[in-house]
């Protein structure tokens, strides 16, 4: 009991009464289909589970999460006309169960003529349909010649309340970006790969310190198959972050997530 404290105060969670029933065990078993349900969770949750600081409406289903998987839908339209359409993401946990959805607002005009350049919004709601995180992306410029004007993401949880950015910073040879918070201030880093191609394999983009020093996680680009990935738009990604990261840094990881699917991903030959 005592090391289960120790633990648990390391988790950032409170220590349990005596007697009081092991939260690990007073949570229901998740069925055998989870995989293919949409959560929520039925009950409410114990006091103890209770967050020690209140939490933007909607992010709670974050809260204990250490890998998000996010799966764009494949657009049929889109397939046989062969137009850009606006993309659809599920948003699960590590179980496959889906907790959000995400959707894309932008006109055909930019879907057209920008192409992954566009300007953008992605409305990200919950299984009961609250819009609890707004993506805006600007008009903006992706390449190392232009270093004035790159990429920039912002985040709001709720929405019309801002919790960050995601920037893009100017390096010669690698795709680099930045968290940073509402206040426009660093968080960290996000490092790719020299060559986004995939080359039939999966793309990591390290989560770093500001300093570079030390990896605390990581957003993968899966391999998703030859025939997926030449014939389709269709990407899945994982979000590898601690669990006690604060929901508003995992929401922007969301965030930027999108982004590079934009940026390195959106064209049909991507992956190979």
């Amino acid at each position: 009991m005592a090391s289960k404290d120790v633990q648990n105060q390391r988790r950032g969670l409170p220590r349990f009464l005596p007697g009081a029933p092991d939260p690990d065990q007073s949570l229901p078993a998740s069925s055998s289909n989870s995989a293919t349900q949409a959560w929520q969770p039925s009950l409410p949750l114990p006091n103890s589970f209770l967050p020690t600081v209140s939490l933007p409406p909607g992010l709670e289903y974050l809260s204990q999460l250490d890998l998000i998987i996010i799966h764009q839908q494949v657009e049929l339209l889109g397939m046989i006309l062969g137009t850009e359409t606006s993309n659809k993401y599920e948003i699960k946990n590590n179980l496959g169960q889906r907790i959000y959805f995400a959707v894309e607002e932008s006109i055909c005009f930019n879907r057209t003529f920008c192409s992954t350049l566009r300007s953008c919004t992605l409305r990200i709601t919950d299984n009961s349909g609250q819009e609890v995180i707004t993506v805006n992306r600007p008009l903006r410029c992706n390449s190392c010649w232009c270093p004035c004007y790159l990429q920039e993401l912002e985040i709001q949880a709720p929405p019309g309340t801002i919790v960050g950015y995601v920037a893009q910073k100017w390096d010669p040879f690698l795709p680099k970006f930045t968290i940073q918070n509402a206040n426009k201030e660093d968080i960290l880093k996000i490092v790719g790969p020299c060559a986004t191609c995939g080359c039939f394999g999966d793309v990591d983009f390290e989560v770093k310190t500001i300093n570079e020093k030390l990896t605390i996680g990581k957003i993968s680009k899966y391999w998703s198959g030859f025939v997926n990935n030449v014939f389709t738009n269709a990407d899945n990604f994982g979000i590898h972050v601690p669990a006690d990261l604060d929901v508003t840094v995992k929401a922007a990881m969301i965030g930027a997530c999108f982004l590079f699917d934009f940026m390195f991903f959106e064209h049909s030959l991507a992956g190979l």
